[in-house]
């Protein structure tokens, strides 16, 4: 890939995508395998006036050995020095990029009840700095090809012209080409006028259907807004969670959830690829879970055990399936572009910044909105060329959202 193209990627992820402010610490979590893309990374940061940048490595393969040899006790160890390092994160409020190019089905193999086993364990002691750290920092996910994962999406391919593909379809989807950061402002702008829309509409209840068998309907309370696009922090940083994204999206009263949805697309889960999947919903939880493969029927059992929220609601997503994602004609087998490639929903945490004028409200006026917590929060997606979704209004009105699968607003 051309040296000045991967620059201007990450610059774009400094400038754009998490803001650097002058001064302000950096951590980067990235693959192994990905030293010769973070270092542009790096640079970046500290170009944009980053004081301090730091970097934790990652590994599929080390990961996958961990879960093999060790047991569940030492899996989940929270030693002293990660407490630290989540209580530093806390005060200093580094902003925090997120480089993914994991092979979706990195864990295929590994002891799924292990794995549930040490997330119910280490989830509640992580929980309680994530919560202190909620809307007071700036963080972007953003993806660079790896060969197991472009090799999935291109299998019939080299691997160098599947890394190549790979490359281009990432940063078409990131906007790359041309004047980026134009092109993010000019995006961005766009998403914010349709989710303005939707919150003149005070849309009380959404109710889907396709002709796979969803037949869904999920309700708002009167405080929620939408969202979608850049997002600002408390003390007034704009940074750019997703990259790409091309969704409008709120939390739902948790407990309103009604029906049957059926995933349109694969998802990773755990590091294992699961498919043609849909939840019966009943009063907000998943009461039954459908799979055609009994293993994966299981793993999305487990999944939605590990915490009382796992199987509730914390985000509901409106994304056309003419969407740039979707046009490239690509199975990405990764949450953060197939999620960006028709509407989706979300099991587990919900999101405070959904609530109108949050930044005002006390934790206790907060909490007491009642949304969905959990150490989760699992993007699936249920988009079809014809789904339909309709709406009841606050004001008595019922308007049509979606038709053949597109905007109809």
């Amino acid at each position: 890939m051309n040296k000045t193209i991967l620059k201007n990627y990450a610059k774009l992820i400094a400038r754009v995508g998490v803001n650097v402010q002058k001064g302000q610490d950096v951590n980067i979590t990235a693959n192994v395998n990905d030293e010769y893309f973070v270092k542009y990374v790096v640079e970046e940061c500290y170009k944009a006036g980053a004081r301090k940048v730091t970097i934790d490595w990652v590994s599929d393969i080390s990961d996958k050995l961990a879960y093999k040899y060790q047991d569940v006790e030492s899996l989940a160890e929270f030693p002293v020095w990660k407490e630290e390092k989540f209580k530093y994160q806390v005060e200093k409020l580094p902003a925090r990029i997120f480089i993914d190019s994991s092979d979706p089905d990195a864990m295929a193999g590994v002891d799924q009840e292990k794995m549930t086993a040490v997330r119910r364990i280490i989830g509640p002691k992580t929980l309680p700095y994530r919560e202190q750290m909620e809307n007071k920092y700036q963080w972007t996910i953003v993806g660079i090809p790896s060969i197991d994962w472009a090799k999935k999406i291109f299998p019939k391919e080299s691997k160098n012209n599947a890394m190549k593909k790979l490359w281009d379809a990432i940063l078409t989807t990131a906007r790359i080409y041309g004047d980026p950061i134009k092109n993010w402002e000019e995006h961005n702008k766009n998403l914010r006028e349709k989710y303005t829309k939707l919150n003149d509409l005070k849309i009380k209840t959404l109710y889907y259907k396709a002709s796979n068998g969803t037949d869904f309907s999920v309700s708002l309370k009167d405080c929620m807004i939408w969202n979608g696009g850049d997002e600002t922090t408390l003390s007034g940083v704009v940074f750019q969670p997703n990259m790409p994204t091309e969704e409008c999206f709120t939390s739902p009263d948790k407990n309103s959830a009604n029906g049957i949805v059926y995933a349109a697309k694969p998802l990773s889960v755990m590091g294992k690829v699961v498919d043609n999947f849909g939840f019966r919903f009943e009063n907000g939880k998943i009461v039954e879970v459908f799979a055609k493969d009994p293993s994966h029927k299981e793993l999305l059992e487990k999944l939605i055990s590990l915490d009382e929220g796992a199987r509730m609601l914390g985000e509901v997503a409106l994304v056309p399936f003419d969407s740039p994602i979707n046009q490239t004609g690509l199975l990405f087998y990764n949450t953060l572009y197939d999620e960006n490639a028709c509407c989706h929903l979300a099991i587990g945490r919900a999101f405070n910044e959904c609530i109108k004028d949050f930044d005002k409200m006390s934790e206790e006026e907060i909490k007491a909105v009642d949304l969905n917590i959990s150490m989760i929060h699992v993007d699936f997606m249920i988009g079809t060329k014809d789904l339909h979704i309709e709406a009841d209004t606050y004001d008595g009105r019922h308007v049509v959202i979606f038709d053949e699968g597109t905007w109809a607003i």
